[in-house]
């Protein structure tokens, strides 16, 4: 599988009920159900803010099902602890290449003689 094709196909990440119901991995019951409950109501009004939510991926659209299979997925101990592990963002950041630092007094370091 590509790059290309793991990212179009992520529902790990684009539907993760964290990013879905905007919480941190930390939140409890009641932040879930309160988060819930306020989206399902505005997007209810037709509310332009709650028509959508941000993830590692892009922007993404929200509807009153992916609240609602959000908070049943946040309910359920082995879908959070998957969800939690997709939302962190050391698993779905890029990971930077690190040079090695370059001494200018690498012949003092290693005993050679300076020239």
């Amino acid at each position: 599988m590509s790059l290309v094709s793991a990212r179009m196909d992520a529902p790990h990440i684009d539907e993760n009920p964290f990013f879905v119901l905007d919480l941190p991995i930390d939140c409890g019951a009641m932040d879930i159900e309160r988060a819930g409950q306020k989206l399902l109501a505005m997007l209810k009004v037709g509310m332009k803010d709650a028509a959508s939510y941000r993830t590692p991926l892009g922007p993404r659209q929200r509807d009153e099902d992916a609240v609602r299979r959000a908070m049943a997925a946040l309910r359920e101990p082995q879908a959070r602890a998957m969800a939690e592990f997709w939302a962190r963002p050391e698993v779905w950041e890029p990971v930077h290449e690190t040079r090695l630092p370059v001494w200018s007094d690498a012949h003092k370091r290693l005993g050679t003689l300076d020239r």
